[in-house]
């Protein structure tokens, strides 16, 4: 490597590490503004930095994996399968996302924007039914057969070019793992109260019986055997319940453990994100192809991601651009059918 390439080389390198550290700086800044008590641990930005970037490398290599975005529109159903697949007629893509507050928003605060680019999400559901199957010249009664079809689509992350789509999309990925992370926090403090009230009641539990116990002695000489039973059992729940509280630890490290549980999640960021890719081979009425017919129908691959904290299904997701001449005016829409808005 000559001079001038090393030199290019570092300089490279510099302002590739000066760009990730910007982008773990502002992490870290997103964190601390979903849980403003994390700015009153010491030190919490270097303790979060190394975690954070595991994160973000993990979650931009899913994004950087991501096909391009596609051409949403009714004329783009007639000759890409996916589209096709997505939608059942080709009015249906202006119409559905039409719907989009977000990016009827998007369009009304880039006034000059002839595009915009969105993460359309949706319902994947399969169905098994029982129908006529043609294969070239031979139709086929009865026979069993897998559709596919996806509803319910929404496009909530808009932007105005695909790359800042993408840089987007990492920051709201990197966001859920960390409410992941609150929800687990959420979790601990609702388990510290239960205790708390536990070990209160244990010790007035206790105290009763031991001066129930002390009276009986002075009557019958001896303590019951059911008090002594008794005695022991809420002592041994005692000292449980103080294991319990140990673990949890301190109020005064409540902070500390907050921090601690967003790291130990932001470290292991496949454990709690998921996306998988599915190959389908669909003919134009979303009908499963079988191997035997591989000839016939389009060949797709599915992004399908769920986030396991949550509930619900997986649910399919893609790039798409969408034109501003598309979007229908919002006064000439159905009534009944903004009730199901994106």
């Amino acid at each position: 490597m000559g001079i001038l390439a090393r030199l290019f080389h570092r300089e490279g390198t510099s302002e590739k590490r000066a760009q990730d550290s910007a982008q773990v700086s502002e992490a870290i800044e997103r964190i601390a503004k979903l849980t403003p008590q994390l700015r009153l641990a010491e030190r919490y930005q270097e303790r979060l930095a190394a975690a954070v970037s595991t994160s973000l490398d993990y979650v931009r290599a899913l994004v950087d994996d991501m096909p391009p975005a596609r051409e949403a529109s009714a004329s783009a159903w007639t000759t890409n399968p996916y589209i096709q697949a997505f939608f059942a007629t080709p009015e249906d893509v202006p119409r559905v996302l039409s719907h989009s507050t977000e990016l009827r928003t998007h369009f009304d605060a880039n006034p000059l924007a002839t595009e915009a680019f969105a993460v359309l999400g949706m319902a994947m559901t399969e169905r098994r039914t029982f129908g006529v199957a043609q294969h070239g010249s031979t139709a086929c009664a009865d026979v069993q057969r897998t559709t596919v079809s996806f509803s319910d689509h929404r496009a909530r992350v808009c932007a105005s070019t695909e790359q800042t789509l993408r840089e987007e999309i990492v920051r709201r990925v990197v966001d859920q793992l960390v409410l992941v992370a609150l929800e687990r926090i959420g979790a601990d403090v609702s388990r510290r109260g239960e205790l708390e009230q536990e070990r209160a009641l244990l010790k007035t539990r206790l105290a009763l019986l031991q001066r129930q116990g002390s009276g009986m002695s002075a009557v019958l000489g001896a303590e019951p055997l059911s008090s002594l039973v008794e005695v022991a059992r809420l002592q041994a729940q005692m000292e449980k319940n103080d294991a319990e509280m140990a673990r949890l630890g301190l109020a005064t490290e409540a902070i500390d453990c907050r921090l601690k549980i967003i790291a130990d999640v932001l470290n292991s960021p496949a454990e709690h994100l998921h996306v998988l890719k599915r190959e389908l081979r669909l003919d134009r009425m979303n009908v499963i192809v079988e191997n035997g017919y591989a000839h016939e129908g389009t060949t797709i691959e599915l992004r399908l991601a769920s986030v396991p904290e949550t509930a619900g299904a997986m649910r399919a997701f893609a790039l798409v651009k969408f034109t501003r001449s598309d979007l229908l005016p919002a006064p000439g829409m159905v009534d009944e059918e903004r009730k199901c808005l994106i």
